[in-house]
């Protein structure tokens, strides 16, 4: 098959139908979906001046796409959530560059998931095997000081690092449906002082006049998504400077990718005051942006946690990810959980201090996920964090 397949560089998803592109994507990820990756491109999110450049490498047989990479030579470290500025830094101390560096990800968004595209049929084996030699030699061809996987399946991070590729490990938190039937048999695997806790905290929110609504799919507006885009933009300029996404982004995803989208908007004496954006495909939810008009207690919880828990309990969702960062996921019923990631470096000092590194950092990475979850405020959480690599 290797020698029937032709590999192409494409610089817009333009180029591919939609249809196409998704037969090779997560079937649990709406990241990986033509709709999402290209009202990046639309809304210049990514390209142009920015610090992404996309150049998606596909390859094709007699049956169509056999597999591909949502790949894009990047210019600086942010809006990855894997974060290497240290080796930057290290880069630079030695009088090398570190960027541009090539990247294989979703743009802005630190959620799991498949990154090596390909058929159903295909592994991800084979589809590096045809992918991955031309990509490496292109980039160092190009001058690109390394390239990264991130947020990868286990499976894909294991693959990579048979090919040379050091694997990292960090982590994240993500619920997970035990066959829940409603809410309430959900806080029954609480200890009891953080069950009583969380109720009080849904308590507050009601006994303050403040209504959550659920709208998905066609039911939501432009004026939903007016509001979405302005608690985005001061959530962003209130902790972490200016926003990745623009309002054309928002418009765009609204007309192309309705229905996978999911909002929990709060509602007092009749304005909206707060809320957050999801998305959902397959058994997945995924919570990714959250703002409000001012200062509520507990509002963060129920708009970012309690109701997409709820919602994900009625609708039959097995896992809800709800984003990076995380203690206050962590007492609210969301376990630890590791993430993966895949670098190669062509430098071979710069590879050899980094690969160290990794190998230390991964051993207390592991022990770190074990030891938080034997402090699950859940009473039967096991402890996590057991892969392939010891």
């Amino acid at each position: 098959m290797p020698g029937k397949t032709k590999i192409r560089r494409i610089p817009s998803l333009q180029e591919i139908s939609p249809e196409e592109w998704n037969l090779l994507g997560d079937p649990e990820n709406p990241f990986s979906n033509h709709e999402f990756l290209h009202s990046l491109e639309l809304s210049s999110c990514v390209g142009g001046r920015t610090s992404w450049h996309p150049e998606y490498w596909v390859a094709e047989d007699e049956n169509g796409i056999h597999s591909s990479l949502p790949f894009y030579h990047k210019y600086d470290s942010y809006g990855e959530y894997i974060f290497d500025h240290s080796w930057a830094n290290f880069f630079s101390q030695n009088g090398l560059s570190y960027y541009p560096k090539g990247l294989v990800a979703y743009p802005f968004t630190p959620v799991n998931g498949k990154k090596i595209f390909r058929r159903n049929n295909v592994s991800a084996d084979e589809a590096l095997d045809i992918l991955l030699p031309p990509l490496l030699e292109n980039a160092k061809t190009e001058g690109l000081s390394s390239i990264h996987f991130l947020f990868l399946e286990e499976e894909e991070a294991i693959a990579l690092e048979r090919r040379g590729f050091a694997t990292r490990i960090t982590h994240q938190f993500h619920w997970k449906n035990r066959g829940y039937t409603g809410f309430e048999n959900f806080l029954g695997d609480f200890r009891s002082k953080k069950r009583i806790q969380i109720k009080k905290e849904r308590e507050t929110i009601k006994e303050s006049g403040i209504q959550i609504l659920c709208k998905e799919g066609k039911d939501i507006s432009e004026q939903d998504m007016d509001c979405i885009y302005s608690f985005y933009t001061e959530t962003y300029s209130r902790k972490w400077g200016s926003p990745y996404l623009n309002r054309k982004f928002f418009k765009i995803i609204l007309e192309k990718f309705s229905q996978n989208l999911v909002l929990f908007l709060a509602k007092k004496d009749g304005d909206t005051i707060g809320g957050t954006f999801n998305l959902k495909k397959g058994k997945k939810l995924y919570g990714r942006y959250w703002g409000s008009s001012g200062h509520y207690p507990f509002l963060h919880f129920e708009c970012c946690y309690y109701s997409p828990i709820e919602y994900a309990i009625k609708n039959g969702f097995e896992i809800f990810e709800a984003g990076a960062q995380g203690e206050q996921k962590f007492l609210r019923g969301f376990p630890a959980v590791p993430t993966y990631s895949s670098h190669f470096i062509f430098h071979d000092q710069a590879r050899n201090a980094i690969e160290r590194f990794l190998e230390s950092e991964r051993m207390h990475m592991q022990e770190m996920i074990r030891e938080t979850n034997l402090s699950s405020p859940l009473k039967d959480e096991a402890p996590r964090g057991e892969s392939e690599y010891q």
